[in-house]
C-alpha cells in the first residue's frame, strides 16, 4: 500500500519535517506514480479476523481529533470483501462522538494492535452508519451471535489505504486467556506439561550455546529473533556478512541445520539477531521456526562463520538487496558507516509493508538509503545496470536475494565489463 499510503499520510507539512530530519529521500519513492488499487490480503484479513479491540479515530467539526477504543469478541471487525470492514457498534458510555463526528467528516482511521506478536496494522477509510431499519441483511453479517451487548448500529469502511506499522517499542502484553492458558499448561499433569518443556529443549549440538530472548514481527512474514548467551555475556565476534547455522526441529521430530545471514551491527557483542521469512512452500525450516520458537528456546550451534564477507580496504560498496536479502546487507552498511566509508544501500522489495527493517533504515542510514518496489504500479523499479554503470570504478558491488536478482546483476556487470572479483552475491534460496 505504498503509494495510497503516502497520497493521504505524507502532506506537506510531513514532507517538510521528514525533509529536516533527514528521512524525506527514504520515503520519496512511495508517493512516485498512480495510487495502486487497494485491497485487503490473505495476511491482512488474517490479521483483522484475530482482533478483539482496535483504536479509531475520527475528526470533529471544530478540526479536533477523537481516538477511541473499540472492543469486543474476537473477530468482531469483519472483513466484508477486498476494500470494505465493518463492525456491528455497542451500545456504551452514549456520548455519541465519534458518530457524530463520522455524520460530517466520514474520514476515520483505525489503530490494530498485535500486542503479544508486536505488530500493528493502520488502515485509513471512509465510514458510513447504517442501523437495522435501512440495512437489516448487512446488519445482520456484523453481529457477533454468541454476544451480548446491544447492537446500536452498523459502521461500514471502505479501506482507502492500509500499512504496517514498524513493530518497534510495542511492549508485549497478554490478555487474560492468553495467561490462563500458558499457566493451565504449567499446572497439568506430567503429559500435559511434556509439549511445554519440549520447546525449551536444546536444539542441536554445537559448542555455542544460545538462547533466544527476543522476538519481533518485522512483516506479516518476516520474524526477527534476537539470541543472546544464557548467561548474557559477550558472543563471539561475527564479521559483516556472517551467518549461523541454524538447528531448526522439524514436525517429525528431526533436526536439521538452516543458515541465515546476522542483521546485528558487526560491533555488537552481546547479541546476534537473524531475521526469518516463513516460506510456506518451502522446506519446512522457517515454518518450524514461526512455529515454535519461543522467548527461552536454547540452542546448540557452531561459531558464525562468514562466506560473503565485506572488503576491509577503503574502497566504496554498491550494497543491493532483495527482500530478506537485506539482512546481510544491513549489518554490511552498519560496517561501512562505522568506517567512515563511502556506500549506497539499493533495497527491493514487493511493496513497503513486506520490506523488513525499512523504517529502522530510513532513520540510521537516510542518505544512503534507496528503496523499490516491485508490486506498486508506477513504482521506481531497482535499475541493476544503471547502477553499476554509475558506480565509482574501484566500487565494489554486494547482492543478496533471490536467484533471478544474482542472475541480472551478473548479467549487468558482465555487459558493463566489470571484474567478477568487484562483484560479490549470496543468494538466500
Amino acid at each position: 500500500m505504498a503509494r495510497a499510503f503516502a497520497k493521504i499520510a505524507f502532506t506537506p507539512k510531513v514532507q517538510a519535517a521528514q525533509a529536516r530530519m533527514g528521512s524525506r529521500d527514504a520515503y520519496r519513492g512511495a508517493e512516485l506514480g498512480e495510487v495502486e488499487a487497494v485491497e485487503l490480503g490473505p495476511y491482512e484479513v488474517e490479521f483483522i479476523a484475530e482482533r478483539d479491540s482496535f483504536y479509531q479515530g475520527t475528526v470533529g467539526e471544530n478540526g479536533w481529533p477523537y481516538v477511541q477504543h473499540r472492543g469486543g469478541p474476537t473477530g468482531f471487525l469483519k472483513v466484508l470483501g477486498p476494500q470494505t470492514i465493518g463492525y456491528a457498534d455497542f451500545s456504551g458510555n452514549r456520548q455519541y462522538i465519534s458518530v457524530g463526528n463520522l455524520e460530517g467528516d466520514d474520514r476515520v482511521s483505525l489503530f490494530l494492535m498485535d500486542y503479544p506478536a508486536q505488530r500493528r496494522l493502520k488502515i485509513w477509510g471512509r465510514a458510513r452508519l447504517i442501523d437495522e431499519d435501512t440495512e437489516p441483511a448487512l446488519v445482520a453479517r456484523l453481529e457477533s451471535p454468541n454476544y451480548r451487548a446491544r447492537v446500536e448500529r452498523g459502521v461500514v469502511v471502505t479501506v482507502e489505504a492500509f500499512d504496517w506499522n514498524c513493530p518497534k517499542y510495542i511492549t508485549p502484553r497478554f490478555t487474560e486467556a492468553q495467561v490462563r492458558e500458558q499457566l493451565s499448561a504449567l499446572q497439568g499433569d506430567a503429559g500435559q506439561l511434556e509439549p511445554a518443556v519440549e520447546v525449551f529443549d536444546e536444539i542441536g549440538s554445537g559448542l555455542l550455546k544460545l538462547v533466544v530472548t527476543g522476538i519481533r514481527q518485522m512483516t506479516p512474514r518476516v520474524r526477527a529473533y534476537e539470541l543472546r548467551a544464557p548467561d548474557w555475556s559477550d558472543l563471539p565476534p561475527a564479521t559483516a556478512g556472517a551467518h549461523l547455522a541454524v538447528p531448526v526441529r522439524l514436525p517429525d521430530g528431526s533436526v536439521v541445520t538452516r543458515q541465515y545471514s546476522l542483521a546485528t551491527h558487526p560491533h555488537r557483542r552481546d547479541m546476534y539477531e537473524i531475521a526469518v521469512l516463513r516460506e510456506e512452500t518451502g522446506r519446512g525450516g522457517s515454518a518450524a521456526i514461526h512455529a515454535h520458537w519461543q522467548i527461552g528456546t536454547r540452542l546448540a550451534l557452531d561459531h558464525p562463520a562468514n562466506q560473503f564477507a565485506l572488503h576491509d580496504d577503503r574502497r566504496p560498496a554498491i550494497l543491493i538487496a532483495g527482500g530478506i536479502g537485506i539482512t546481510p546487507i544491513k549489518a554490511m552498511a552498519h560496517e561501512q558507516k562505522a568506517r567512515g566509508n563511502s556506500f549506497e544501500l539499493h533495497y527491493s522489495g514487493r511493496t513497503a509493508a513486506e520490506m523488513a527493517y525499512r523504517d529502522q533504515l530510513a532513520i540510521e542510514l537516510s542518505e544512503q538509503l534507496h528503496l523499490y518496489f516491485t508490486r506498486a504500479p508506477g513504482a521506481t523499479r531497482l535499475d541493476l545496470k544503471a547502477i553499476m554503470a554509475t558506480a565509482a570504478p574501484d566500487a565494489v558491488f554486494y547482492i543478496c536475494g533471490p536467484g533471478r536478482l544474482i542472475e541480472a546483476a551478473s548479467k549487468a556487470a558482465r555487459e558493463l565489463a566489470i571484474p567478477a572479483r568487484r562483484v560479490q552475491h549470496e543468494s538466500f534460496e
